[in-house]
């Protein structure tokens, strides 16, 4: 299959009818005679924002002559290194192996700085060489630059799905041509396309390899995905972060042992425990009044408290057993996470596995924010006798497809993985057709986290939260004493990147968190999730003479094309995964700035909400603002927020 990947060449003179421009078309059209694409660009300006196009790039061709370099004055020429400085830099911050060629007329390498010159691939100089040699040489190093990006399996698949075999097996629609027979399988065809269908193949494809014993380019994926997360074992799965926390207890958990559990676990941990006959002693974690789950406290996880669970539970028979696993949700869904090696230092040989949930924290590995706030990555120290185990949605925060998950292994100093054992658990939950789309998935996610990439495309999602949480704060500001939204997190921000980590750890003398029994050091909320609050309820739990339930703005957001993660009652949820843009979050500013003008003029339901009018028409003529008076007080006389504190 041919991807599209230009070549970009930069060159002010591009489209001149001197030397130099006859002489970069002329290489330009050597190159598009060989097959490939190129791009020209004649604005030098500010080289960094060409730097932006290395995900779309097979290379860079930079002109240094001296339309670009000035006049040639020392001034001018130190202008230019900087400005050709950046540019490199920018490239190497994502992207390590891209090439990059320097070529001028006048120019050679005795002028470009060394930290310039160990970056580039090339320096070519017009003239000295035919067009169609020095084209040959640049597409020779493009082309091994793009047959080195596709990782092992996804690059199996593209080959199986190009190479026009005639498939005899399932699935039954063979490759997408039973679609082509129906008027609406034609549609499904059209909507999907050629390759997604191609694509979709079972196991009996022995060039793929299998997923069920992790052999062939699957194996090699998995094994390059655990070098990416530095974990010593990694295997992808197909359906969900939820089979991954049932493989990893069916691999270790048999009936009456002990299992200490985080209260707020996911549903799939209480299945485990129902599947497995284990005996549950339960961690219970903190809340505040707008709904968001805190952390369990670091007292809770102290072996004598844990032993005391294990004391008053009646269930236990013998109570000097070993507890066989801890799992904790790693982050919580709000975004609280804990510090890993305090609890390491707690728990590592008093509990044979220690088991994270994180399936909201898989970007964590990549960036120094997170030091030891996940659970396996670089430079951590290993356990002494217990097993780390994580489980991540490659989907949830990374770019795989719905039902991407993988399992992490982390082994201590003492055992290894038994993998026979844990590939009965695996064969027990994984389908024997699993989703090939998915796979692949799980494939190149792993691949784009790649360093420098994976730290770049971290450090972008961090940044763009905190753009966004400055610039709700500046907006709040410039309203004064008028109502606007808040954003759940610490007072002070940086004022600008991504800040410092301390900002975010949970400290027990600050109020924004709503919470008690903080540890010092223990937890942090990662910035990316980011909970806005609606006026009308404090963390205090204490209600406003006025108030705008979150359903309401959800509701408006809705029907004016943004869509929320989740909703409480005055407060609703975003992620800053690393597919979030700029425009994309500025849309959401100015959705609520339009929220708050319709309802400060108490627009009618009926003109601002109208599927929500043609559903619920005895709303239709109320206004914005009354019908949010409305909820508001009925929240109020029954005191919902408490009432739901005291609940949980």
């Amino acid at each position: 299959m041919k991807f599209h990947f230009p070549i970009i060449i930069i060159d002010e003179d591009f489209r001149s009818e001197n030397s130099s421009g006859l002489g970069i078309r002329a290489l330009a059209d050597a190159l598009e005679k060989e097959g490939m694409e190129t791009l020209g660009v004649t604005s030098y300006g500010d080289l960094t924002s060409f730097a932006q196009q290395q995900s779309r790039a097979s290379a860079f061709l930079l002109s240094i002559d001296d339309e670009e370099f000035g006049g040639g004055s020392n001034e001018e020429i130190e202008v230019a290194l900087k400005s050709l400085r950046a540019f490199v830099e920018e490239i190497r911050y994502k992207n390590a192996d891209i090439p990059i060629y320097l070529y001028g007329e006048t120019r050679t390498s005795r002028h470009i700085p060394n930290d310039v010159l160990r970056e580039l691939h090339g320096f070519i100089h017009m003239h000295e060489d035919t067009p169609e040699f020095v084209a040959r040489h640049i597409i020779r190093e493009a082309r091994a630059y793009l047959d080195s990006l596709a990782p092992p399996f996804f690059r199996a698949l593209v080959h199986y799905a190009q190479d026009g075999s005639y498939s005899w097996h399932c699935p039954g629609h063979s490759g997408g041509v039973a679609f082509l027979k129906s008027p609406v399988g034609r549609m499904f065809h059209q909507f999907f396309g050629e390759n997604m269908l191609r694509a979709d193949v079972c196991n009996a494809v022995d060039e793929l390899g299998q997923l069920l014993d992790h052999t062939g380019p699957v194996a090699a994926s998995e094994h390059n995905a655990a070098r990416i997360f530095n974990a010593d074992h990694l295997f992808f799965v197909t359906n969900g972060t939820s089979t991954s926390n049932k493989i990893v207890w069916h691999s270790l958990v048999a009936p009456d042992d002990i299992v200490v559990v985080d209260r707020n676990c996911h549903k799939s941990i209480l299945h485990a425990i129902m599947m497995t006959g284990a005996v549950p002693v339960f961690l219970t974690p903190t809340r505040n009044h707008f709904g968001i789950i805190g952390p369990i406290p670091k007292s809770e996880f102290e072996p004598e408290s844990i032993q005391r669970k294990i004391d008053a539970n009646p269930f236990i028979v013998d109570k000097t057993k070993k507890p066989r696993i801890l799992t904790i949700t790693q982050s919580t869904y709000d975004g609280i996470v804990y510090n890993v090696e305090m609890l390491k230092e707690m728990l590592d040989g008093r509990i044979d596995t220690l088991h994270f949930d994180e399936a909201w924290l898989p970007h964590a590995a990549f960036h120094a924010f997170y030091k030891d706030m996940h659970a396996i990555g670089r430079d951590r120290p290993r356990a002494e006798s217990s097993m780390i185990f994580a489980t991540q949605s490659t989907h949830k925060l990374l770019a795989g497809l719905s039902q991407a998950s993988q399992i992490l292994v982390r082994e201590p100093k003492g055992r290894k993985l038994n993998k026979q054992i844990f590939n009965e658990a695996y064969l027990m939950h994984t389908s024997t057709s699993p989703q090939y789309a998915i796979i692949a998935s799980c494939d190149v996610a792993a691949a784009m986290m790649e360093p420098p990439g994976g730290t770049a495309l971290v450090e972008e999602s961090i940044a763009e939260a905190m753009d966004f949480r400055r610039s709700m704060k500046k907006v709040d500001a410039e309203y004064g004493n008028d109502w606007w939204f808040k954003v759940w997190g610490p007072e002070v921000l940086a004022e600008e990147g991504v800040g410092s980590r301390e900002d975010w750890v949970l400290k027990a003398a600050d109020k924004w968190h709503g919470f008690s029994q903080l540890a010092e050091g223990f937890n942090m909320l990662d910035p990316i999730k980011a909970t806005i609050v609606t006026p009308g309820l404090n963390v205090d739990g204490d209600f406003a003479d006025s108030g705008i339930p979150a359903s309401m703005v959800t509701k408006y957001l809705a029907e004016h094309g943004v869509i929320v993660e989740k909703c409480g009652l005055y407060s609703f949820f975003v992620m800053f995964t690393i597919g979030i843009t700029k425009g994309r979050w500025n849309t959401l500013l100015t959705a609520l700035q339009q929220f708050k003008d319709d309802y400060d003029k108490n627009q009618p339901i009926w003109r601002i909400l109208p599927e929500f009018a043609a559903k619920y028409p005895r709303y239709e003529r109320v206004g914005l603002r009354d019908l949010c008076q409305q909820i508001h007080d009925a929240y109020k006389l029954h005191n919902v927020a408490r009432m739901t504190t005291e609940m949980y």
